[in-house]
């Protein structure tokens, strides 16, 4: 089906990407392993779209595409979690840094006077 084709390219193009980045340095062997993962796990429900049937079967789940669209949901969910961390605690880095500059601008200040 030409859908399954889109889907292999585009799918196949994130797994370059990821590649790229990790080859970069902007993700570590954790993220790649699992954005690789991810990835490869959709090529294979692309690939064999009856294998997500047999899994909604053995969870209780009517459809294999409602099995997708509930994992996608609650991945979605953990990534938007994980990322509201990954800002609170930048935010606090900004905060500690942004006071620490001050304070030192203030003591040359206060020096040269």
């Amino acid at each position: 089906m030409l859908i399954q084709i889109l889907l292999i390219i585009f799918l196949l193009f994130a797994v370059s990407r990821v590649l790229l980045q990790v080859k970069s340095g902007n993700i570590t062997a954790g993220s790649f392993i699992f954005w690789s993962g991810l990835f490869f796990i959709a090529i294979v429900g692309v690939l064999s779209p009856e294998l997500t049937s047999r899994v909604a079967r053995l969870l209780g789940i009517g459809r294999g595409a409602d099995v997708i669209i509930y994992v996608s949901i609650v991945l979605l969910f953990y990534l938007v979690f994980r990322l509201s961390i990954v800002i609170e605690d930048l935010r606090h880095e900004i905060t500690k840094l942004v006071r620490e500059i001050a304070l030192s601008k203030e003591k040359e200040t206060g020096k040269s006077k």
